[in-house]
């Protein structure tokens, strides 16, 4: 196997880890959404600890329910916006499939599986399932879910790497 043959095997292989990153996360986030839609009734709390809570709510906007009040064209929005999101990722990761950059790889994985499985409630449900409540000095923190999780860690990772590694990492081909 010559050595251009070996990168570029490589380079499937990693590829194919962070679309099973993102399918994880995808599937993950589902199974709790269906769990909790099963097995709690909407806006019912299920204290788990002095500062979390399970509970069922439903998003029809963005973040912090930004836009939730519109009259529903934010959901053809947001499913627009996550698809188009998610095909730009593809194409990012598969661009970078041989560079070694797995900090950014797994951020973007992240986000991807994140915005994939806010996607498909938007499809299946018409809004966003969040189920987990934090509580910060007995105050409820905005309620939210796996893919809003794996989103922000995603978006951390992206953070560290373009302020820290960047540019500094090492590929084969250098």
């Amino acid at each position: 196997m010559t050595e251009v043959t070996k990168k570029e095997s490589t380079g499937v292989a990693l590829f194919s880890i962070w679309m099973a990153v993102s399918v994880i996360v995808v599937a993950l986030d589902q199974l709790t959404k269906s769990a909790i839609i099963k097995w709690v009734m909407l806006y019912d709390k299920i204290p788990i600890t002095d500062f979390i809570n399970i509970t069922h709510h439903r998003n029809t906007g963005a973040a912090f329910g930004f836009l939730a009040g519109a009259s529903g064209w934010q959901k053809w929005f947001f499913i627009a916006l996550g698809s188009a999101v998610s095909i730009f990722i593809v194409s990012w990761l598969w661009k970078i499939r041989r560079d070694g950059y797995a900090t950014l790889s797994a951020g973007l994985a992240l986000v991807m599986g994140g915005a994939i499985g806010n996607v498909a409630d938007r499809i299946l449900h018409g809004s966003v399932v969040d189920f987990i409540q934090v509580l910060i000095a007995g105050w409820p923190f905005p309620t939210f879910n796996l893919a809003d999780s794996a989103i922000t860690v995603g978006a951390t990772l992206l953070i560290i790497d373009a302020l820290f590694l960047s540019g500094r990492e090492t590929s084969d081909a250098s």
